[in-house]
């Protein structure tokens, strides 16, 4: 029982649920009442309907289904109309290829609908492989079938997405609590920029689950006051925010620090409240996974008590040393400060800034607006969409080189295997062929040993599920379960078995297209993005820093300025983080290139760190004070301006000054002036390296 329990409050339960419904009703009607030959069109329409869902509220989802129900029938209509004429269909492809991707551009959910389109209009080449098989009202039925349970479903169950949203974002966060901890081991020597670098890869998987959150919740919410449960998550996403940002600190270097208290437990303690933690959200996530009360994640107060005995007897057995002792008790300020957060959790301050901002375009306006952007040749979407069109094109013309009637496969291996990085596409190509052979030796197997007729039905249904089931995962699985589906999909019309050797060799051709696409049209190589997108870790960093300034003239208060400053920040060193693990896998560079993107990425991740630290130690400052803050902190971020200038350009840059404390600074400008100092430390890290 608590392993059914588990698998249904899984996140991809009632993905697996629906589709198999879906795939099921159709299936049903069409052996017992309707056509048989309109199994297979609205088979696949189903499908594509599923692939193009997002996890928005019904009213949401309700615009997302006309939308998708008009440019699936659009794309079918096109499909229809041109396959039967060679010269216009191969003009059609690429143009209609490149239209969609670009229309990705303006948001995720128009990206999905979009990539969902494409494979619909593939499939609908797949369908006229069938007898009778290509009428556009099974397609378009068997999506809007599916489009209404899903809308069903969404009506039913409106908070199910955010709970797995939340569930998601707390699993992350114990992962980067885990790596931060591995920091604090204390061991001399350490490897830390591979747990540097490993650390920056949590915070990206944290970034994107924070943004997760954030859209389920304003879909949700939008601009109403939300009650009730909608409250209590909502401030779960708060805290969350809160821990990110006060984990992601970083109050002295940590190599140094373990010099500083060799002889003395204090690191691993800081290193057990951090593992500690971890576990708590490890807890918390399973409880919002599975609806169960939820209990508090603050810490045992002996923990904390345990770690203030530690410092307490360091301060009278060692010499002082102020820099050491003041970030140590800044540490243990961040830690209970947290545990204070973690504490008020359940409800939200009246007088407090709640809004979201979304990421979705608010008008038709806005989202040409940003399509537009990415009309150039520097721009990703643009170069994946010009390689995906040629790519495509190339497919078509060596299909009908070689069977003209029946080669669908090599677009459609083309379309799902190019992805818009050399890595993602070589992974893709990899899962896609070794997928589609398992997926063939399954079908084939099944053919033999399974009778003739109707009782194949529930392996065909069960199939297409299981494309469900592990497509985000575990896609090499997911290829082999669409690859038999497709495979008993011809044998309902007699042609299992002569569809396995041409699907095997469409496939290896397709995925030769896609490998030469992404090599040779536009190679988009990361390498040759990574500076820009470090000027914009760098800019962004500048503007973070500006908004934490000013809350030492006027307090601390979350307000939406800041953290969409916060925001911004994290997700543009996310961007580097992702980059940096594309870029690694890429031929072609020079092995001082990998290690000069490592070396930026752990400085980036560092002088985040020092804003972050900033950034929790927020309180209002006398004027005096506030007022050496501001123009320290322009001081930095002006600099920070230059070396993104720098950065971009390839041209050196000069060293920053920073001052040290004066010697009656308060506890907090002390802070304030060392993590600056910190913060110069990065600069100089970056400006000395040489340019790419």
């Amino acid at each position: 029982m608590p392993t059914l329990r588990h698998l249904a409050e899984s996140d991809r339960f009632a993905d697996v649920v629906r589709v198999l419904l879906a795939l099921g009703g159709i299936t049903a009607w069409c052996t017992l009442e309707g056509p048989a030959t309109a199994i297979v069109p609205a088979l696949l329409g189903a499908i594509a309907c599923a692939l193009a869902e997002t996890d928005d509220a019904w009213r949401g989802r309700l615009r997302g289904l006309v939308v998708t129900l008009a440019c699936f029938a659009l794309a079918a209509i096109v499909v229809r109309a041109t396959i039967a004429h060679p010269v216009l269909f191969a003009i059609v492809l690429p143009a209609g290829t490149f239209v969609l991707v670009m229309l990705g551009a303006a948001s995720g959910r128009y990206a999905t609908i979009a990539a969902a389109t494409l494979i619909l209009a593939v499939y609908t080449m797949i369908a006229s492989d069938v007898p009778g098989g290509a009428e556009l009202s099974a397609i378009l039925f068997g999506a809007a079938w599916y489009g209404l349970l899903s809308l069903a479903w969404s009506v039913f169950s409106p908070q199910r997405a955010v709970r797995h949203a939340l569930a998601r974002l707390y699993e992350s966060l114990a992962g980067l609590i885990e790596a931060k901890a591995a920091l604090f081991e204390p061991v001399r020597d350490l490897d830390r920029q591979s747990l540097e670098v490993a650390y920056s890869q949590r915070n990206l998987h944290t970034v994107q689950a924070l943004a997760s959150v954030r859209g389920a919740l304003l879909d949700r919410t939008g601009r109403r006051q939300p009650r009730g449960r909608a409250a209590s998550r909502l401030a779960m996403f708060f805290v969350a925010q809160d821990i990110h940002e006060r984990i992601g600190s970083s109050h002295y270097p940590y190599d140094e620090l373990v010099g500083a208290l060799y002889h003395s437990d204090i690191m691993f303690r800081f290193g057990r409240l951090l593992r500690l933690q971890a576990t708590a959200c490890r807890e918390r996530a399973d409880a919002v996974r599975t609806g169960t009360r939820l209990r508090s994640i603050a810490l045992p107060r002996g923990a904390l008590d345990d770690l203030r005995d530690a410092l307490d007897h360091r301060r009278h057995a060692f010499a002082p040393d102020q820099a050491v002792d003041d970030a140590l008790a800044a540490l243990l300020r961040n830690m209970e400060n947290l545990q204070a957060a973690i504490e008020d959790e359940g409800s939200l301050r009246d007088d407090g800034d709640i809004a979201l901002q979304g990421d979705e375009p608010r008008s038709p306006r806005e989202a040409l607006a940003r399509i537009r952007v990415r009309l150039n040749r520097r721009s990703m979407h643009f170069r994946h969409a010009v390689r995906l069109s040629a790519g495509l094109f190339c497919g078509y013309l060596l299909m009908l080189a070689l069977h003209p009637s029946h080669g669908y496969w090599i677009l459609m291996t083309t379309l799902f295997v190019c992805q818009p990085g050399y890595g993602a596409t070589r992974r893709r190509l990899i899962q896609r062929v070794s997928g589609t052979l398992g997926g063939l030796v399954a079908g084939w197997a099944l053919l033999q040993l399974l009778p003739g007729g109707d009782w194949r039905l529930p392996v065909l249904v069960a199939s297409g599920a299981a494309f469900f089931a592990f497509r985000l995962r575990r896609y090499a699985l997911a290829t082999g379960a669409i690859t038999l589906f497709v495979l008993l999909c011809f044998d309902r019309v007699g042609a299992g078995y002569t569809a396995i050797g041409p699907r095997l060799l469409d496939t290896l051709l397709g995925a030769c297209v896609a490998a030469a696409a992404i090599r040779f049209v536009l190679p988009d190589w990361r390498v040759r993005r990574f500076d820009d997108l470090v000027a914009d870790a760098l800019l962004a960093y500048g503007r973070y820093l500006e908004r934490i300034a000013a809350q030492y003239a006027t307090g601390k208060v979350d307000d939406l300025p800041y953290r969409i400053a916060r925001r911004d920040a994290h997700a543009a060193q996310a961007a580097v983080a992702g980059n940096v693990a594309e870029l690694l896998t890429e031929p072609g560079h020079a092995p001082e290139r990998g290690e000069r993107a490592l070396r930026l990425l752990t400085a980036l991740q560092a002088g985040l760190s020092h804003l972050s630290t900033l950034g929790v130690h927020r309180q209002a400052l006398p004027p005096a004070d506030a007022d050496s803050v501001d123009r320290l902190a322009r001081h930095v971020a002006d600099a920070f301006d230059t070396l993104a200038d720098h950065v971009r350009t390839g041209m050196p840059s000069s060293a920053l000054d920073a001052p040290e404390p004066p010697p009656d600074a308060t506890e907090t400008l002390r802070l304030v002036i060392r993590q600056c100092r910190l913060l110069a430390r990065v600069h100089d890290r970056i400006a000395v390296l040489p340019p790419a």
